[in-house]
């Protein structure tokens, strides 16, 4: 049997995946399903129905991919998997790759359940994905998902704590960095160098409603394709970091 297989079979072997999966998916589409409810018809716009799926919902993916890793930590049975695999390195690459795979496919099952289902609750409105930005708003949030559970992989590896994990991951992304904008004169500056702005970023449709926007007052250096390139970077080094430190310390 792979490691991935194995990974694979360890992750459902707890609550906790399907948990999170679920609520994820109360919170992406759910959350879409109220927005076109309460939208006046012909107003529903295609950025509206990732309104959730791009902020509540990814951090609900977060911490299912912290919790990954951290109640191996918790429960001791990560000692059982580096004893069956020497290589602690390659156990974890193929944990990591396992989760971020699954965050994936449920990221782009929460983009075009929201997209459907506002389609279908606000038929007169024009959900058309027609353009290149209309696509990489949608199809975007699988990977965004994606290179998410890798950063939060890394934190968890690090941290090693559920609690720390989940604490340092929520408040990373969605109150840290949107109090570091109210800094005067740096704040915004500094913003457009920070990871989940970048995400936001990559989603952002660009003109129309701000609402559809994020980062909107941001000035990004990179372009929106840059945006995504350095948010994985950041992912990877983080990784890269954990893996580091993960090989030289006790299980």
């Amino acid at each position: 049997m792979t490691l991935l297989a194995v990974e694979r079979i360890k992750l459902f072997s707890t609550r906790s995946p399907y948990w999170c999966t679920a609520l994820a998916l109360v919170l992406g589409v759910g959350l879409t399903a109220i927005i076109a409810g309460t939208t006046e018809n012909g107003q529903m716009s295609i950025g509206l129905t990732q309104f959730g799926s791009s902020q509540l919902a990814l951090a609900v993916v977060l911490v299912m991919s912290a919790l990954a890793v951290t109640t191996e930590y918790r429960f001791n049975t990560i000692r059982a998997t580096f004893l069956a695999v020497p290589s602690r390195t390659s156990a974890l690459v193929a944990k990591t790759a396992v989760v971020a795979f699954i965050a994936a496919v449920l990221g782009e099952i929460i983009a075009f359940g929201s997209w459907g289902l506002a389609k279908v609750m606000s038929p007169a409105s024009d959900l058309a994905i027609n353009t290149g930005a209309e696509w990489r708003h949608i199809a975007g949030v699988g990977l965004l998902y994606g290179i998410g559970a890798v950063l939060a992989i890394a934190v968890g590896i690090l941290v090693r704590q559920t609690a720390g994990a989940v604490a340092i991951l929520l408040v990373w992304n969605m109150l840290l960095e949107g109090l570091i904008g109210i800094i005067p004169k740096v704040g915004v500056k500094i913003q457009a160098w920070l990871p989940f702005q970048n995400a936001n970023n990559f989603l952002a449709l660009g003109g129309g409603n701000p609402a559809e926007q994020p980062g909107a007052g941001i000035d990004f250096k990179l372009s929106q394709w840059g945006s995504l390139a350095y948010f994985a970077g950041i992912a990877i080094a983080l990784l890269v970091v954990a893996l580091v430190v993960a090989k030289r310390r006790d299980a």
